[in-house]
């Protein structure tokens, strides 16, 4: 166990960071730093032969450095990036068919909870939301026909976290079923799920892996060579391939990553035991606080926590919540999460307005729940600025 409680990380992550995939004697002229190679067509010896690449959509020398690096950072075999993370989402649900089941966590990003409920349904797979928080409900769950327990930890917005061993146990007794967890919230420096049993791992690399708020992507990486075959395939044949040029920022962006998310997590969990304290908030939400129910599990899974949180603003209606939106000023009041900027939003109206009503209540989405990134910026500017905004709003 590391100083902070949480488990000691792999000393070697940030150099893996840098180097895997960069080495300069790949290129002719030495390069340090991999070129963008913009070419969307290769020069073959004669009809299908070919020596590295053929198509640009078919693969690319800039995507095949980033998709190393990926892997790398996730202890995988293999590394696979997509034009976006519901690009990634999508290619993923692809590897079932027609009459297969699947299992899904029943808190999770809306845009998701959104494509299984309204688009993946209508190719005839039949989706079944559960509360992953408890093992025994997937276990439940489970059918002869189930293909894939897709799960999210800590879950977007209310900051749940799912036992991964437990599930992957549990899923590893079905042959015919693979289990995919979304690390957007952690990234690979915080959390590695492949080392905790998992099939593969799906990001939104436009969140931390990038954190510069300047990219979309996605990527999947997985140590399995079936799954990977079949991905790889599914890449070309739908086609959701990020740009040369993409590739090349989320790649220089890979070589802060530790920096970074150890200043996010320094940040969240300050920010965190501030609203705690606060008159004006009535609960919290952050892995990292003794106060969360699966703080002990976080400690054992993860190596940290990132920036994310979430909170119950007193009051909890809309309209308070609108007034406090603004009233910030280092706080931006947006979607997405993990860039360098803190920001923050209304699940209930904004990234989780596509969840249904009935199902957005018994999740605890409401009106007066907060979803809160912190960014690299000063841990006081922070307090300060939510400090200001709640107490001009919230009267106590």
């Amino acid at each position: 166990m590391s100083e902070s409680g949480y488990k000691k990380n792999d000393p070697s992550f940030s150099s893996r960071a840098i180097h895997e995939g960069n080495e300069p004697e790949q290129w002719n002229h030495l390069a340090v730093v991999p070129p963008i190679s913009m070419s969307t067509t290769f020069k073959q010896g004669g009809p299908a032969e070919f020596k590295f690449y053929e198509y640009g959509r078919s693969g690319n020398p800039t995507r095949s450095v980033l998709e190393k690096c990926l892997a790398s950072t996730e202890n995988a075999k293999h590394g696979l990036t997509f034009s976006s993370g519901l690009a990634a989402t999508t290619t993923i649900t692809h590897l079932l068919s027609a009459g297969d089941h699947m299992i899904s966590m029943d808190d999770l990003y809306g845009g998701t909870n959104r494509y299984f409920r309204r688009v993946a349904s209508r190719m005839g797979i039949e989706v079944d939301f559960v509360d992953a928080v408890d093992p025994k409900n997937v276990e439940a769950a489970f059918k002869p026909n189930t293909k894939m327990v897709w799960i999210e930890t800590p879950t977007n917005p209310t900051m749940k976290i799912v036992d991964i061993a437990a599930v992957a146990a549990i899923v590893k007794k079905h042959t015919k079923s693979f289990l995919a967890v979304d690390n957007t919230f952690m990234s690979p420096y915080f959390q590695r799920p492949l080392d905790l049993g998992a099939d593969m791992v799906m990001h939104s690399v436009t969140k931390y892996i990038n954190g510069h708020t300047d990219v979309i992507m996605g990527a999947v990486c997985t140590n399995r060579d079936d799954l990977h075959d079949e991905l790889r395939f599914l890449q070309n044949a739908i086609g959701p391939v990020p740009s040369p040029f993409d590739c090349y920022l989320v790649n220089r962006s890979l070589k802060t990553l530790a920096l970074r998310m150890e200043q996010h997590m320094k940040n969240g969990l300050a920010v965190a035991k501030f609203l705690e304290t606060h008159p004006c908030v009535e609960k919290v939400l952050h892995p990292g606080l003794p106060s969360h129910p699966q703080h002990e599990l976080s400690k054992r899974q993860c190596f940290g926590q990132s920036g994310m949180l979430s909170f119950y603003i007193k009051g909890n209606d809309l309209e308070t919540s609108k007034k406090f939106f603004k009233q910030l000023k280092v706080f931006t009041l947006a979607e997405s999460l993990g860039g360098y900027e803190s920001l923050c939003e209304l699940p209930s109206l904004m990234t989780h307005a596509s969840v249904p009503e009935e199902d957005r209540k018994k999740l605890g989405i409401t009106d007066g729940l907060i979803r809160v990134s912190c960014g690299l910026e000063g841990t006081e500017d922070l307090i300060k600025d939510l400090d200001q905004a709640l107490k001009a709003v919230v009267h106590v």
